[in-house]
């Protein structure tokens, strides 16, 4: 009956999130607020037509959050989804084939079938809705067989700063079993995966002052420190030969993964050609002794998001500017703590200025590691699930990517998530031409279906 519901309202399903991806939700900028409460409203909207007991628009200190809830019966667990409305900035907007707030449905070659290309696409409107159209389904065919409840927020992007005061003064709505998110991906559309692990991050900005003003290159030029060039050999320092991050104590809490462990993950499918090609480079680069996806997921990493100063105009410039920027971010693995790690940072870059300039360090937002143990009943709801939807058992994988607030979740619930994504790779979040396959979109609809399912069973 709820596949027969699926199927007569597939179309509208796609219409919805096109709708809700036209909403352009950047929390980054100030511009986009009304954008950001358009969004939120929209959620709501969703909810009331499918009847839940309780949808609330919720004011934070930044952007909202959209609570929904049913309880069916106290006495079944209680399933806390978790996502998040808001999306990255768009620029470059002069490399998006089509506008990224004026979603179209094209086919390429991992998505024959088609795939929709708008920001937010993958991360994480098209990911979000589909627990939406999930929890549509199970009421209008009244097989829900866990209690519901949603959390949805517009400030990930932005660092989700005013997510754990929420989460503290609402620890009683909150109560749940299991969080289940969908905002990460898997290894391939015929290769399910679930993540286990996700990396921690600190970001910080740095800054180097040199004279009081930009001077002429040539009357200066040699005689005076260019900020530029002092940042770039500062930046260049903290790496060596080998790709190992020089920063005195950052490996120290560093969680070491076992031989056993390192050879279960080597099984998942992956093809050092077929990575460089997605991305068109020659060769992949990293820390020494570890294989290109052990660096993406399991190992710290330090890099430079963004740099600039002095002139970037058209024609030339000859001068010698006086202050030089970078943002610059270092994913975390499990037991390093963000807090630690910027100050260690911050410690280290100001130890290396030399006298000829002024540094500051201003950290931004950070967030700490997760992990979610295989042995579970929660993941084993999971791994059943997407086995029942794809056919085959899949893969337990670690993350590169960062989702502070998981980790903030077990602190503050005390509830593990399951990170049960449908993204891939070449969906090209975060930048140009961001795309979702309309073949994931639907394949995630109906695994959300099977969890709800497998988890009450487990439960009994």
């Amino acid at each position: 009956m709820i596949n027969e519901y699926i199927q007569a309202n597939k179309d509208r399903f796609l219409d919805e999130l096109i709708e809700l991806l036209k909403i352009p939700s950047v929390s980054a900028d100030p511009a986009y607020k009304d954008d950001v409460k358009n969004a939120a409203d929209f959620l709501k909207e969703q909810f009331v037509k499918m009847g839940v007991d309780r949808v609330e628009v919720m004011p934070t200190a930044g952007h909202p959050v959209v609570y929904a809830e049913k309880i069916i019966d106290e006495n079944l667990p209680t399933v806390l989804v978790y996502g998040h409305y808001d999306v990255q900035p768009a620029d470059p907007i002069e490399l998006w084939e089509s506008g990224p707030f004026e979603p179209v449905v094209k086919k390429t070659e991992i998505h024959p079938e088609g795939a929709i290309f708008a920001r937010g696409a993958c991360d994480d409107k098209g990911q979000m809705f589909m627990h939406l159209k999930a929890f549509e389904a199970m009421l209008a065919t009244d097989t829900l067989a866990c209690n519901a409840k949603f959390i949805i927020e517009g400030e990930e992007e932005v660092g989700s700063e005013n997510l754990e005061p929420f989460i503290r003064d609402y620890k009683d709505m909150l109560k749940a079993d299991v969080i289940l998110v969908s905002d990460t991906g898997m290894l391939a559309k015929d290769v399910p995966s679930i993540t286990t692990g996700l990396r921690g991050l600190s970001y910080v900005e740095v800054e180097v002052v040199g004279p009081n003003r930009d001077l002429h290159s040539g009357l200066y030029g040699g005689a005076v420190a260019n900020p530029i060039n002092v940042l770039s050999n500062m930046i260049a320092s903290l790496q060596d030969e080998n790709k190992h991050i020089t920063i005195p104590g950052f490996y120290d809490d560093v969680l070491e993964i076992s031989a056993e462990e390192r050879a279960e993950m080597a099984k998942a499918p992956f093809s050092e050609e077929a990575y460089c090609k997605a991305i068109d480079i020659r060769q992949s680069e990293g820390e020494a002794s570890f294989s290109t996806m052990e660096r993406a997921t399991i190992r710290p990493t330090l890099d430079v998001n963004g740099i600039w100063g002095g002139y970037i105009g058209e024609g030339a410039k000859t001068v010698l500017p006086s202050v030089a920027h970078a943002k610059i971010s270092m994913r975390l693995v499990p037991n390093q703590d963000p807090a630690k790690i910027t100050k260690l940072f911050q410690d280290h870059f100001e130890s290396i200025a030399p006298d000829s300039v002024r540094v500051k360090v201003t950290p931004h937002h950070g967030g700490e590691p997760a992990l979610t143990p295989i042995d579970s009943d929660e993941y084993r709801a999971a791994s059943l699930a997407m086995e029942e939807s794809f056919g085959k058992k899949p893969i337990p994988v670690r993350s590169g990517g960062s989702i502070p607030i998981i980790a903030m979740f077990e602190r503050e619930l005390g509830l593990k998530s399951i990170l049960l994504g449908f993204g891939l790779d070449s969906d090209a979040i975060h930048s140009p031409n961001e795309h979702y396959g309309i073949y994931n979109y639907y394949k995630g609809i109906e695994t959300i279906l099977l969890y709800y399912k497998h988890y009450s069973q487990i439960k009994k």
